[in-house]
């Protein structure tokens, strides 16, 4: 079992930054991958960035060249920066522990997800 705790989130005009943080409750070194989901109302959660092997990372389109996803193992904590804010950006964000197969990421443990609101 592994706890996650995400926070960071908030309030933000257009064209700010956040720096979502996720803290687990066991070594994240341990971990296969690691990954940050978003999902807005009404609609699906979707995967926006994933890490494996401490480095190797990927990122949705509308995440790339704004966000970047990394982690500090001596504070076992997953982090995403997130720049040049959109008011489509709003949603719910969720870390994961998962599993990459085949270079595919699977998720694992959910943590309970931080709020990100962009305002125009």
């Amino acid at each position: 079992q592994v706890q996650l705790v995400e926070s960071g989130g908030g309030l933000v005009q257009a064209g700010g930054s956040l720096r979502l943080s996720c803290a687990a409750s066991r070594s994240i070194s341990m971990f296969n991958g690691m990954g940050w989901y978003r999902q807005a109302p009404g609609q699906q959660r979707e995967l926006v960035a994933t890490i494996r092997s401490g480095s190797i990372t990927n990122y949705a389109a509308s995440a790339q060249g704004r966000f970047t996803i990394y982690t500090d193992n001596a504070d076992d904590t997953l982090y995403l920066q997130m720049n040049n804010l959109k008011p489509e950006d709003t949603a719910v964000y969720y870390c994961n522990t998962g599993r990459f197969l085949d270079g595919t990421f699977f998720p694992g443990y959910w943590g309970r997800g931080t709020q990100v609101t962009v305002s125009s």
